[in-house]
């Protein structure tokens, strides 16, 4: 009998090993289905992503190559790079309401700011993000699309209680230079309780919240970098009927005002 007992234990653990391995690769299948789904709604540009892993046992989990493309009429692959991020969260969250990450650490992102002294593609993904978390104009409904339905299901609200950038480089591309540039290094960036005091913030408020504080971070840096960009500025119009000379101060004031403007 003892025997029987002690068999079916471990019938029992075996297949309960075996659900949740199962369930963790469904979860991480949806996890990657739904950023590559939604991204691109809340940024208006393609995101790609290379693969996801989460333990629910642990709640640990990596995000590895996400690519967040740029807006339409960017010349750049690219406006983020992200080799690798690793986050740690409450599993029993993730059927609650309010998902709780304890913290989300992206290791060396590849960030392209891409200007043409007018507009940047930082500024229009920025853009993008605060109309979809309520604080833009949104785009008309598309007729050809089903209407929604009137009562959909409340969206995922997340708390993130620190969230670390660290090792980051940022590539400046300015297009009126034939995407001449320079490449920057990124400040560490912390950000501490995003949603932690309510009921949680949406996706496009966390995403918008991340993207500030790299613009933020970059202004910082950009101010060393100007003199170098005019001297591209100055050698790429030595022969343009002697407007060289003009053409470095609209590039120091220009790029000094499009990165105010994040």
């Amino acid at each position: 009998m003892k025997k029987l007992i002690f068999r079916l234990l471990i019938v029992v653990v075996v297949v309960v090993v075996l659900a949740v391995v199962a369930l963790s690769l469904f979860l991480d299948r949806a996890i990657k289905a739904g950023i590559e789904a939604v991204g691109p709604k809340l940024t208006q540009t393609d995101i790609k992503l290379d693969s996801v892993s989460l333990s629910l046992l642990s709640g640990a989990g990596k995000i590895k190559g996400l690519v967040v493309r740029n807006p339409e009429g960017f010349k750049t692959p690219s406006a983020i790079k992200v080799g690798t991020a690793s986050l740690t969260l409450v599993p029993s969250s993730l059927l609650s309401d309010k998902i709780v990450v304890k913290s989300i650490t992206v290791e060396g992102p590849e960030i392209t700011f891409e200007t043409d002294l007018h507009a940047n593609n930082l500024s229009k993904i920025l853009a993008n993000l605060q109309a979809a978390a309520g604080g833009g104009t949104a785009e008309p409904p598309n007729p050809q699309q089903p209407a929604q339905p009137k009562e959909a299901k409340p969206a995922k609200k997340f708390e993130v209680d620190n969230f670390l950038i660290t090792g980051g480089k940022v590539q400046v591309s300015v297009t009126t230079l034939g995407g001449g540039g320079t490449t920057l290094a990124l400040p560490e960036i912390r950000l501490q309780d995003l949603g932690k005091d309510s009921n949680g913030i949406t996706a496009a408020e966390l995403a918008k919240r991340v993207l500030e504080a790299i613009a933020n971070a970059a202004t910082q840096t950009s101010s060393g970098t100007v003199a170098d960009i005019s001297k591209g500025a100055l050698y790429f119009t030595k022969e343009q009927k002697g407007e060289g000379t003009n053409t470095v101060g609209k590039v120091n004031k220009g790029i000094g005002d499009l990165f105010k403007k994040n």
